[in-house]
């Protein structure tokens, strides 16, 4: 039997078994690291659908009412079985200031940008509730516990944007590469890292470049 696969080890396995046993671990660890794999990749479609989605809701409220959601100064008429609120009909979400993360107040005290997404309901172009409520103007929730919210300029846009926050370096990278330059001090998109869970966003672009630690959290914006 010298020189045997089947020949015990000293912890009583055959050279045979221990070969079968580390196939089915790599294949498990196989199996998760693609899994992971997999994961990362549904979540950056799924923000890349999320800015594009925004983009495309816009542009369609717009060619339905001449107006831009949130900022919409006929709403209050065209949706009064819903006690809507009108915003101030200038172009921009700016009626009082708002920002992206802003938590909606009850509709009369709402800003702009909660606005937003109250007209987006009200019209059927983004689901959610349309009641006049809190919660019919609040900012959806991203794939990765950020939120998806709209306000005008920052980070060196002077245009209407929609930024998205608490990205993984890796999915931010990713969504800025995919869509635009992969720079995040330039181009259509533009990121900055988050020191803090969805942080304010910033007037001015960064001039840092994207870093992949694993650790690092990314805030996106893009130009509506």
């Amino acid at each position: 039997m010298r020189g045997s696969n089947k020949r015990l080890t000293e912890s009583g396995f055959t050279l045979v078994e221990i070969a079968i046993v580390l196939v089915i671990i790599g294949l498990l660890l196989g199996g998760i690291l693609k899994g992971q794999e997999m994961i990362t990749q549904a979540k950056i479609k799924n923000v890349i659908n999320d800015f594009n989605g925004v983009t495309a809701a816009v542009n369609s409220y717009q060619d339905r009412y001449r107006a831009l959601p949130g900022d919409d100064f006929n709403a209050a008429g065209r949706w009064a079985s819903n006690s809507a609120q009108s915003g101030s009909g200038d172009g921009q979400f700016d009626s009082p200031a708002c920002f992206y993360n802003d938590i909606p107040a009850a509709p009369p005290a709402m800003h702009e940008c909660n606005l937003f997404w109250w007209h987006l309901r009200l019209g059927g172009f983004v689901p959610g509730s349309v009641t006049p409520v809190a919660a019919s103007g609040l900012q959806p929730p991203n794939a990765t516990n950020g939120i998806i919210g709209v306000q005008t300029s920052g980070m060196g846009f002077t245009s209407n944007i929609v930024c998205t926050s608490n990205l993984p370096d890796k999915i931010a990278i990713a969504v800025d590469t995919q869509m635009d330059d992969g720079t995040p001090g330039a181009g259509e998109v533009r990121g900055t890292l988050q020191a803090t869970p969805s942080p304010a966003v910033p007037g001015s672009s960064s001039a840092t470049p994207y870093a992949e630690t694993g650790q690092n959290q990314y805030l996106l914006c893009k130009n509506i």
